[in-house]
């Protein structure tokens, strides 16, 4: 558990269904008590069918948000969850983590001089019922780097690279990627931030 008093008001810490460093230290740095409890599902299949079945970058990753929320909210009853996901469309197609540095390599080239989304979805549940949902988008346009570039960068990133949907850490070396940016810092990281605050608000967690 962590986080400090005042502005959250919940009785107990917010359950947070995600590993996520970026997501975590949002919460924190916002005054969340926050007690981090992962939960572990195939994404990959979930959302493979989902676009097998022509559903939406944005609404995948509100069902995933949604799937991991329901997994947490069985573990944890009487808590407050929130799970959260992202996933990037690029020219209509949903865009995944890579599973090794050579598909970050291909994904990234094939991403320079070009635009893409990110959808960022979060959703809070107690005892398996959903209390509310959200989804925030951000553009992102990568400027057209040279494959040198692309080369030293990938050796820089390493291995991280697969942990990240886009194949880049906005927060860190991959601020150098792009030339315009439209969208919120937070939702670039995988959270709604302004949408999840007005929701808890609204629901009694946070002062308002």
């Amino acid at each position: 558990m962590s986080g400090t008093a005042g502005f959250w008001i919940g009785a107990r810490p917010l359950v947070l269904a995600s590993g996520s460093a970026a997501r975590r230290q949002m919460l924190e740095t916002a005054g969340i008590p926050v007690l981090v409890k992962p939960v572990v599902l195939d994404e990959a299949s979930i959302a493979n069918r989902l676009a097998g079945n022509n559903t939406s970058a944005r609404d995948i990753a509100a069902a995933l948000a949604q799937a991991k929320g329901m997994e947490a909210s069985s573990q944890w009853r009487n808590d407050i969850v929130l799970a959260a996901d992202q996933t990037l469309e690029f020219k209509g197609h949903l865009g995944m983590k890579p599973a090794s540095v050579a598909e970050a390599h291909d994904q990234l080239a094939a991403m320079r001089g070009c635009t893409h989304q990110l959808h960022a979805a979060a959703c809070l549940l107690r005892d398996g019922k959903v209390l509310w949902e959200g989804c925030a988008t951000a553009e992102l346009t990568m400027r057209f780097f040279s494959d040198h570039f692309l080369e030293i960068y990938l050796e820089q990133v390493g291995d991280r690279i697969c942990k990240t949907v886009g194949a880049y850490e906005y927060e860190a070396l991959g601020a150098h990627l792009f030339e315009r940016v439209e969208g919120d810092q937070a939702t670039i990281l995988g959270l709604p931030l302004q949408l999840l605050l007005d929701a808890m608000r609204r629901l009694g967690l946070l002062l308002s």
